[in-house]
C-alpha cells in the first residue's frame, strides 16, 4: 500500500509540473507576444511561440490601437466556381453581422481574415483550398477559388458630419482547384 501511495504521489508531482511548466510557457508567450517593444531578445522569442500563437489564435496585433490604428474597414470573401460554370459568393463571418455569442467563438475568423493582407501572400492558396474543400459538391465540383478584398476607408471626419467612404472591390488571389483539394 505504501508503494502504491508513493507512485501516486509521484504521479500527482509529475502531473502538477507539467501543468505549472504549460502554465508558465503559455503566460510567457503571450507576454512576449504582446509587449509593444521591439528588441532582439524579444523578436527571437516570438519567433518561437509564433507557430504556437498562430495554431491557437492568440496572437494579438497592437495596429488597433497604435501607434497607427487602422485606417480601413475590411473584409474578404471568395467566389466559388463550379464545374457546370454556376457561381457562390461564400463569406467569411464578419463580427458585426453576428450575435454576440456568434462573436465570441467565431471571433478567429475575424484574426484569420485580418491576416489575409497582401503582405501574408503564404496563406491564400491554403485559405483557397479550404473553401473549396468546404463547398465540395461531387455532382459539380468546385473549379475556381477567386478570393476578393473588399474595403473603405476610414476618414477621419472632424468638421462635420460622418459620410461614409465608398466600398472598393480587389481580387486578391485566384485558384485553380485540384482534385486532390477536395478529398
Amino acid at each position: 500500500m505504501r508503494e502504491y501511495l508513493s507512485r501516486f504521489s509521484n504521479s500527482v508531482k509529475l502531473k502538477q509540473l507539467a501543468i505549472s511548466a504549460f502554465l508558465l510557457f503559455h503566460i510567457g508567450a503571450i507576454i512576449f507576444w504582446s509587449i509593444p517593444i521591439n528588441s532582439p531578445l524579444i523578436t527571437a522569442v516570438r519567433n518561437v511561440v509564433r507557430p504556437y500563437l498562430l495554431w491557437s489564435g492568440l496572437f494579438q496585433s497592437w495596429d488597433m490601437f497604435a501607434p497607427g490604428p487602422k485606417s480601413s474597414n475590411t473584409y474578404i470573401e471568395a467566389v466559388v466556381v463550379y464545374k457546370d460554370g454556376h457561381t457562390r459568393n461564400w463569406k467569411f463571418p464578419r463580427m458585426e453581422q453576428l450575435s454576440f455569442n456568434e462573436r465570441y467563438r467565431k471571433e478567429r475568423y475575424r484574426k484569420f481574415v485580418e491576416n489575409l493582407k497582401e503582405e501574408n501572400v503564404v496563406l491564400w492558396p491554403e485559405a483557397a483550398r479550404h473553401i473549396a474543400w468546404l463547398n465540395k459538391d461531387p455532382a459539380n465540383p468546385p473549379e475556381f477559388i477567386i478570393l476578393v478584398r473588399h474595403w473603405s476607408d476610414m476618414a477621419a471626419h472632424l468638421d462635420g458630419p460622418y459620410h461614409p467612404e465608398p466600398w472598393h472591390v480587389q481580387i486578391l488571389y485566384e485558384y485553380k482547384v485540384k482534385p486532390a483539394d477536395l478529398t
